[in-house]
Formats: structure tokens, C-alpha cells, sequence
């Protein structure tokens, strides 16, 4: 599984990212976490608010950090 947090570097792109990290971790999942910076990638994948979050280049989440719980929400039903 590919996660990949889409977004410039600002703070909330920051705690999105630790919270997807903290999910993979306490689900116990092999996945790798990627961070996406680069504005041209972000805009082909069609996310125009960030921080985003994606599975395996799908996004699941666009305009707002999710929490920890809700991350490991969407990666519970994407592995299923």
C-alpha cells in the first residue's frame, strides 16, 4: 500500500503526515508514506485544496487534516 500526503510543506500538510505515519504504525501495516511537495504532481492528481491524502494514487481526502483515527478509517476499508 502507497499513502501519500499531498501538500506544500505548511503545518497542516505536516500533521497530516504524522497522523498517517501514527496510523500505519498502530495498525501494523506495511505500507510506505510518501510526501508529495511538488505543486505540478499535486494539481495532475486533481487536488486543488491541500493538504490531501492518497491511496495507492487514489485521493481519499482533500481540504483539511484528518485525524489519526480518521486516516486509519480509510486505510481499514482501502486494505479490504
Amino acid at each position: 500500500m502507497k499513502i501519500q500526503v499531498l501538500g506544500s510543506g505548511c503545518a497542516k500538510c505536516k500533521y497530516l503526515e504524522q497522523h498517517a505515519r501514527e496510523a500505519v504504525a498502530e495498525l501494523g501495516i506495511q505500507a510506505e508514506v510518501e510526501k508529495v511537495t511538488d505543486i505540478q504532481a499535486i494539481m495532475a492528481m486533481g487536488v486543488m485544496m491541500p493538504p490531501a491524502l492518497a491511496i495507492d494514487g487514489v485521493v481519499k481526502s482533500s481540504g483539511r487534516v484528518l485525524t489519526k483515527e480518521q486516516v486509519s478509517e480509510i486505510i481499514t476499508r482501502q486494505a479490504k
